[in-house]
C-alpha cells in the first residue's frame, strides 16, 4: 500500500499510520547520501589519523604533511564545482556512480604510497573525487524533499561527515594495528565498492534517475544563480570556508599535537580522536533544526542570520586558549582538551549550516550543486592554505600561535559575509525603493 492508498484507507476507516511508508521512503536517497559522506570521511581522516605512523616510518615532517594535506585541498576546492555543475547537468545516478568509483581507487592508491610525492598524487586524486561528496548530498536534500525538511535533509546527508570522524578511529584504529597502515587503506576501498553497490540500487528511484531539467535564465528569478561579482557569493563562501576553518584544523591537526605535545601513542590517539567530531555530528542536527524551526518563516531572515553569525563568532572564540586545557598524563588529563575541541567543532558547524540556509534563501534551488560546490570548494582553498602554516608551527611546538591563528579565521569569516550581505541588502533596496 503506498501513502495515497494509506491516506485514502485512513479516510474511510479513520485509521491513521503512524509510520506511513512515504515518511520513511523520502528519506532513503538522504540516508544514501549519509553513508557515502561517511565513507568519504573515513577515507580522509585515515591518514590524519595514522600520521603519526605514517610519518614515524617514511620520515616526513609535519611541514610536509601539512603540504600533502594541501594537495587534497586544492583538488578538493577545484572538484567541489566541477562536479556540483555536472551533477546538475548529468543527475545524480550517473555523476555518483562515477566520482565515487574514481575517489575509490585513489584512497586504495594510498596503500602503494611511500613518500612526499607519492602520497601527494593519491591525496590529490583522493580530494578530486570526493569533490562530489557534498554537492550530491545537497542535491539530493533539495531534489528529493520539500521545502520545509530541507534543512534536516541536509544535514542528514551532510552529517555523514562528521559520523565518519567519529567512526575512523574506532574502525581504522584496530584494523591499523592488525595489518599496519597500509591495509587500514585497503579497507577504505572496500568500503567504496560496498557503497557503489547499494547505490545502484537506491539511485532506480524515479527521482534519482531523472536528469534535472534545463532551465532558461528568463524562467529563473534573479540572479540567475551563483555569480563570480554577486556579493552574496563572496558573503556565502566568506562564512563556510573560513568560519568553519577550525574543524579542518582540529581534524588534521589533533592527532599530532596529542602525539608530540602530549606524548600520546598511536593507540591511544585512537581511543580518544572520536570526541570532538562527535560535536560537528550533534552540530548539524541541531543548527539544522534550529534553522528549520526558526529562520524558515522568519520575515526578517537577514537579521536573523546576522544574530545567529554573531552568537558563532562569540562560541568560536575559547578554542585559542584550548592547548592549555591538556597536559601529558593520559586520558583523564587530556578530558577537558577534548570537551573543548568537541564544542568549538560543534560551532563550527554552525557556520556550515547557517552560510547554507544563506545561500538556498538567496538562490534558486536548479543551483544546489554549483552551490554546495561554491561553499565546500571555498573551505578546501582555505584548508590547502592553512595547514602548511600550521605544520610548520607544529614542527617548531608553537602550539599557542597555532591555535589563535585557528581561531582568527571565524572573525574574518563572519567580516567577509557581514560586508557582502549588507552590499547586496543595500543594492537591492535601491533598486526596490524598500528596507527589508
Amino acid at each position: 500500500m503506498d501513502g495515497r492508498q494509506t491516506a485514502r484507507h485512513g479516510r474511510r476507516t479513520g485509521y491513521t499510520d503512524p509510520f506511513p511508508v512515504t515518511t520513511f521512503r523520502q528519506w532513503i536517497p538522504c540516508l544514501t547520501m549519509l553513508l557515502v559522506s561517511l565513507i568519504s570521511y573515513i577515507d580522509r581522516n585515515t591518514l590524519a589519523l595514522l600520521a603519526p605512523a605514517i610519518l614515524a616510518e617514511t620520515g616526513l615532517s609535519a611541514e610536509q604533511y601539512g603540504w600533502i594535506i594541501s594537495a587534497f585541498s586544492v583538488a578538493y576546492m577545484a572538484g567541489n564545482p566541477i562536479w556540483g555543475r555536472l551533477l546538475d547537468r548529468m543527475g545524480l545516478r550517473e555523476g555518483m556512480f562515477a566520482s565515487v568509483g574514481f575517489w575509490t581507487v585513489a584512497s586504495t592508491a594510498h596503500a602503494f604510497a611511500s613518500g612526499f610525492w607519492s602520497f601527494a598524487a593519491a591525496r590529490a586524486a583522493l580530494g578530486f573525487g570526493e569533490g562530489a561528496t557534498f554537492p550530491g548530498g545537497f542535491r539530493t536534500a533539495v531534489q528529493t524533499l520539500p521545502v520545509e525538511k530541507r534543512s534536516r535533509g541536509i544535514a542528514v546527508s551532510y552529517s555523514g561527515g562528521s559520523l565518519g570522524a567519529v567512526a575512523t578511529p574506532i574502525i581504522v584504529t584496530p584494523i591499523a594495528l592488525a595489518f599496519g597502515w597500509r591495509g587500514a587503506f585497503w579497507f577504505t576501498g572496500t568500503i567504496g565498492i560496498l557503497w557503489l553497490v547499494v547505490w545502484g540500487f537506491v539511485s532506480r528511484r524515479r527521482e534519482l534517475r531523472e536528469k534535472p531539467k534545463r532551465q532558461t535564465a528568463a524562467a529563473l528569478p534573479l540572479p540567475p544563480g551563483p555569480g563570480a561579482l554577486d556579493p552574496r557569493t563572496w558573503a556565502f563562501m566568506g562564512a563556510y570556508a573560513l568560519g568553519a576553518l577550525p574543524l579542518g584544523f582540529i581534524l588534521y591537526g589533533t592527532s599530532i599535537y596529542l602525539s608530540r605535545a602530549l606524548g600520546a601513542s598511536q593507540a591511544e590517539v585512537g581511543s580518544v580522536l572520536w570526541v570532538p567530531p562527535l560535536g560537528w555530528e550533534v552540530g548539524y542536527f541541531f543548527w539544522g533544526w534550529i534553522l528549520d524551526r526558526h529562520v524558515a518563516g522568519a520575515k526578517a531572515k537577514l537579521r536573523v542570520y546576522r544574530w545567529i553569525f554573531a552568537s558563532l563568532l562569540l562560541l568560536s572564540l575559547p578554542l585559542a586558549g584550548a592547548h592549555r586545557l591538556a597536559a601529558p598524563g593520559g586520558i583523564v588529563a587530556w578530558t577537558p582538551l577534548l570537551l573543548e575541541l568537541f564544542f568549538e567543532m560543534f560551532v563550527a558547524s554552525g557556520f556550515v549550516m547557517v552560510s547554507l540556509h544563506y545561500a538556498t534563501w538567496v538562490y534558486t534551488g536548479a543551483h544546489a550543486g554549483l552551490i554546495a560546490g561554491l561553499g565546500a570548494g571555498s573551505w578546501g582553498a582555505a584548508v590547502a592554505l592553512a595547514m602548511p602554516y600550521m605544520g610548520r608551527l607544529f614542527d617548531q611546538q608553537r602550539w599557542e600561535m597555532a591555535f589563535f591563528m585557528a581561531t582568527l579565521f571565524p572573525v574574518a569569516g563572519l567580516i567577509v559575509w557581514w560586508v557582502g550581505a549588507s552590499s547586496a541588502e543595500v543594492r537591492a533596496n535601491s533598486l526596490s525603493g524598500a528596507p527589508e
